[in-house]
């Protein structure tokens, strides 16, 4: 079962590792990008993300064609938009297969791959009044 998509609501953890796991699966890869307070230097005071129209193909998209490269079972991948408090998942990709090594490396790609092609932009307001956009997320 292959399942990607984006969101404005919080994404919980525990349905992705559910919606994954299977009797089959020796091995459950996670990674969580979470918002922190700090970017370098700077205080974050909040973080928001605006999506393309095109973002919910484009993540269902990389999600299959990594997860055919690998010996995996099930993929999750969920990248939420809208504003994100501290502390929350903003990005979440969870991984079931038979050993940790494809688990480990369909997760780590992923995670790359979505990072550098979906079509989202990440918004910070800093503690010192500053403001700026990343490109990617």
């Amino acid at each position: 079962m292959i399942t990607a998509s984006v969101t404005d609501q919080p994404i919980v953890l525990q349905n992705l590792i559910d919606s994954v796991k299977t009797i089959q699966a020796g091995a459950v890869s996670i990674f969580s990008g979470d918002v922190r307070d700090n970017d370098g230097d700077k205080q974050v005071e909040s973080l928001t993300y605006e999506i393309h129209p095109s973002a919910q193909k484009v993540i269902e998209e990389i999600t299959a064609r990594i997860a055919a490269k690998h010996e995996i079972i099930n993929v999750a991948a969920v990248h939420r938009y809208g504003a994100i408090p501290m502390g929350e998942s903003a990005f979440t990709v969870v991984v079931s297969a038979v050993h940790r090594g494809p688990a480990f490396a369909a997760c780590d790609e992923i995670v790359t791959v979505v990072k550098a092609e979906l079509p989202i932009w990440k918004y910070q307001v800093f503690a010192d009044g500053t403001s700026e956009w990343v490109n990617s997320a």
